[in-house]
């Protein structure tokens, strides 16, 4: 029986490092891709079958040659991960149109880059499973998060339209909506993070969802998601009270 095998973007740290251990682990065929070449080698080298496939998903041609270079060394993709991401919580605070526009080219364009060089092969396919990493800050607007919150957003709206588009021809797409998870990224943080989880953590979440279920939305941990799951239906003006109170927003 020939291995299974999933393709990772963002790879070289945080959950998409973590997830290509776990998935290592469980026997897969792992392609690790992301920009730091070093890293990705750093991690291939200590398991056997994870492959280090360097790749910049803001560049068309790029994923497309590194996508058949994949296939090419495995013949298939059972379940693409695609999780690369950029966040500058600085830059956040006021609106820095290039900042946004440069999250925005990375965050959104960079998955929906990687999605489009794999859609005619799913399609044909007939089989398999398109994930899409976002966020619980892509639920509803909070303070100080002009171009990452939009950016999950955004790819919250597109899974959703890929459901259906994909769906036609059997093929499964997951949104995947962390909380907060220790990485380099959440570490520039200068704020309390609530119900902070391991990225180990994270990967053993979106390997059962992924693996052993079949829902839409992988979203952890439930402690956090829950409750803004329930806060994002409520109306506006009772969203804003207690949005402002929790994070201590204040109308000058």
């Amino acid at each position: 029986m020939n291995k299974k095998t999933i393709w990772i973007t963002g790879g070289s740290t945080g959950i998409g490092k973590a997830l290509a251990i776990k998935f290592a682990n469980e026997g897969w065929n792992v392609a690790i891709s992301a920009r730091r070449e070093q890293l990705l080698e750093e991690i291939s080298n200590n398991y056997e079958n994870i492959s280090s496939f360097p790749l910049d998903v803001t560049n068309k041609s790029n994923c497309k040659e590194v996508f058949n270079q994949i296939i090419n060394k495995f013949q298939n993709i059972d379940i693409c991960f695609f999780s690369t991401g950029t966040w500058d919580p600085k830059k956040e605070k006021d609106i820095d149109v290039e900042q946004i526009e440069n999250v925005f080219k990375v965050n959104f364009f960079g998955t929906l880059n990687s999605i489009k060089v794999v859609e005619e092969y799913f399609k044909n396919k007939k089989n398999g499973t398109i994930t899409i990493v976002s966020s619980i800050a892509g639920y509803r607007g909070l303070p100080n998060s002009t171009g990452y919150g939009p950016s999950k957003s955004a790819l919250n709206n597109l899974a959703e339209s890929l459901y259906f588009d994909f769906g036609r021809s059997n093929v499964r797409v997951c949104l995947v909506s962390p909380g907060f998870i220790k990485t380099p990224m959440t570490d520039k943080n200068d704020f309390k993070m609530p119900f902070l989880k391991t990225p180990e953590y994270a990967a053993e979440k979106i390997y059962d969802g992924l693996v052993n279920k079949n829902s839409f939305e992988i979203h952890f941990p439930k402690s956090l998601t829950m409750i803004l799951k329930i806060l994002s239906f409520l109306p506006n003006k009772i969203y804003f009270g207690l949005i402002g109170k929790l994070t201590k927003y204040q109308k000058k």
